[in-house]
């Protein structure tokens, strides 16, 4: 199956990529990933920007699974419930698809993950 996933973060932004990055590729020796972009909130009043890529690999596990280990990635990066109301996020990893199902259609009309998509097809 092919996955494609977000990631984001905008607290110690080069520090949490970087990790979820490494976790990423030790979990799918194949992974892909655009270039890093940095993007304004979205729908925050926090003014802190936002680093986000976009990343596509392969895996016969289910989603689920993947589901798991992206939530499992974003508690290594410290990523507590309680910050969502302060609109701190350490790490976010989103599964925008898999194969032809899309999880996150919204997600995937943004144009960083436009541009993103574009650059790992």
């Amino acid at each position: 199956m092919v996955y494609t996933i977000s990631i984001g973060s905008n607290e110690q932004r080069k520090k949490n990529l970087s990790l979820a990055r490494k976790r990423l590729k030790e979990l799918f020796p194949g992974i892909r990933f655009s270039t890093e972009e940095e993007t304004k909130p979205l729908y925050f009043r926090r003014s802190s920007l936002f680093s986000n890529q976009v990343a596509r690999f392969i895996s016969s596990s289910d989603v689920a699974e993947i589901t798991s280990c992206l939530k499992a990635i974003e508690r290594e990066a410290g990523r507590m419930p309680e910050e969502k109301k302060q609109e701190i996020v350490r790490l976010d990893l989103d599964l925008l698809s898999c194969d032809d199902t899309v999880y996150k259609p919204d997600d995937l009309k943004r144009d960083y993950i436009c541009r993103g998509l574009k650059e790992i097809e």
